[in-house]
C-alpha cells in the first residue's frame, strides 16, 4: 500500500509538472505568434462551403470554381500549423484563389487541422491522459501569421483531441470521393500544395497517392524531419500551435514517422514521376517585410530552418537522378504569407501544365 501511494503521488507530480510546463510554454508560444487581438478574416464571396463527413466529424472545405467551368483541373491548398476552424489561411491572407481560378484551375481549401501535418495520427492528442486545451490563435506557420483570432479556434480542438486526426484518409478518400460525386471534379491527376506543415504534407500525399496527385508544391516546408533536432523543434511548435502532442501523431523514428519524411520517401516521388515544386527563401528580410518587426523576429529563423531542410531535399533528389522537380530559392523572404503568395504565382504556369 505504501509503495502504491508513492507511485500514485509520483504520477500526480508528473502530471502536475507537465501542466505547469504547458502553462509556461503556451503563453510564450502565443507571444511568439505575434500580437494578440481579433482580425477580420478575408472572406472571399466567390468561394462556397463544402461539408463532408469524416471519422473526425464534419469537415468544411472552401471551393473556388475555375473561370471556364471545367471540372478536370483541381488543386488542393493546404494550410500551416495554425490552421483555423473558420477559413483556410490561403483565403484569409492571400488572393491565390483568384489567380488559380483565372488560370482555369478549381481550388479546394480544406479548413482546420491545426498541427495535424494532414496525417493519420495514432491516437487523440493529450499529455498523460490530460487535455492541455487550445494554445494557438493565429493562422500560418508554427510561429507566424498575420491574421489572428482567439474565437476562431474551438476550445480544446475537438478534432485531434476528443477524437483522432485522420487527415490523410479524409483528403484521399472522403473529400476526394465527395468532390467527384457531388461536383463532378476529376479525382485523378490533381495538384496539391501547402506552406510549412502543409508543404511537407503535400509531398507526402503525392508520394503515397500518385493516382490522385500528379503535382505537389512545398513552400517553406520541413522536408528532412528525421534530421537531428527536427522532432524536438516540431514538438515545441506543436505545443505552441494548439497544445498538440507529437507523440500522439507518430512514435519517434519508427516506420510511421519515416513514412512522413520527404527526405526518406523521395524515391517514391521520382518513381511516380510526380511533378514537384519546392521553394524556401533565404530568411533575409525583403523590402515588404521590415514593416512588421515581429515577422523578422519570428520569420527569419523559421525560414532558415525550412531553407536548410529544402536544400537537403534538393540534394537528395539530385542523387536519385530526379528530373521531375523545380527548386526556387528567392534571395530574400521570411516565413510569411507575402513570400508564399508570390511563390504560388511563380508556380502557376508549371502547375497548370501538369494537372488534369
Amino acid at each position: 500500500m505504501r509503495g502504491g501511494r508513492l507511485r500514485t503521488r509520483g504520477a500526480g507530480w508528473l502530471k502536475r509538472s507537465v501542466l505547469v510546463s504547458l502553462a509556461i510554454v503556451l503563453p510564450l508560444g502565443a507571444s511568439v505568434a505575434g500580437p494578440t487581438g481579433t482580425a477580420t478574416a478575408a472572406f472571399d464571396p466567390s468561394g462556397f462551403d463544402f461539408w463532408v463527413d469524416s471519422e473526425m466529424g464534419p469537415i468544411k472545405s472552401r471551393i473556388f470554381r475555375a473561370a471556364d467551368g471545367n471540372t478536370g483541373r483541381v488543386v488542393y491548398a493546404l494550410d500551416g500549423m495554425r490552421a483555423r476552424d473558420d477559413l483556410n489561411g490561403w483565403e484569409i491572407d492571400t488572393n491565390v484563389a483568384r489567380a488559380l481560378t483565372a488560370a482555369n484551375i478549381n481550388v479546394v481549401m480544406p479548413v482546420g487541422g491545426q498541427s495535424s501535418f494532414y496525417a493519420d495520427w495514432n491516437a487523440p492528442s493529450n499529455f498523460f491522459g490530460l487535455d492541455a486545451g487550445s494554445g494557438g490563435s493565429s493562422t500560418g506557420s508554427a510561429a507566424t501569421g498575420s491574421s489572428m483570432t482567439g474565437s476562431s479556434i474551438a476550445p480544446a480542438q475537438v478534432a485531434g483531441k476528443k477524437n483522432t486526426y485522420k487527415w490523410e484518409t479524409f483528403l484521399t478518400t472522403h473529400l476526394r470521393n465527395a468532390l467527384s460525386s457531388r461536383l463532378g471534379f476529376n479525382p485523378n491527376n490533381n495538384g496539391v500544395f501547402g506552406l510549412s506543415m502543409g508543404g511537407s504534407a503535400a509531398l507526402t500525399l503525392a508520394a503515397y497517392h500518385p493516382d490522385q496527385f500528379s503535382y505537389a508544391g512545398s513552400f517553406s516546408g520541413y522536408l528532412n524531419i528525421s534530421a537531428p533536432g527536427m522532432r524536438e523543434a516540431m514538438r515545441t511548435a506543436m505545443i505552441s500551435a494548439g497544445a498538440f502532442n507529437i507523440d500522439a501523431m507518430a512514435p519517434p523514428w519508427g516506420p510511421q514517422w519515416l513514412r512522413m519524411d520527404p527526405f526518406v520517401f523521395a524515391p517514391r516521388l521520382v518513381a511516380n514521376g510526380t511533378r514537384v515544386w519546392v521553394s524556401a527563401a533565404s530568411g533575409i528580410p525583403g523590402a515588404g517585410d521590415v514593416s512588421n518587426p515581429m515577422e523578422i523576429v519570428q520569420g527569419v529563423p523559421l525560414e532558415l530552418l525550412a531553407m536548410v531542410n529544402s536544400r537537403a531535399f534538393q540534394v537528395r533528389m539530385a542523387t536519385l537522378g530526379g528530373g521531375n522537380a523545380t527548386f526556387d530559392f528567392p534571395i530574400t523572404g521570411v516565413h510569411n504569407w507575402r513570400n508564399w503568395e508570390a511563390e504560388v504565382h511563380r508556380m502557376i504556369p508549371d502547375l497548370s501544365a501538369n494537372i488534369g
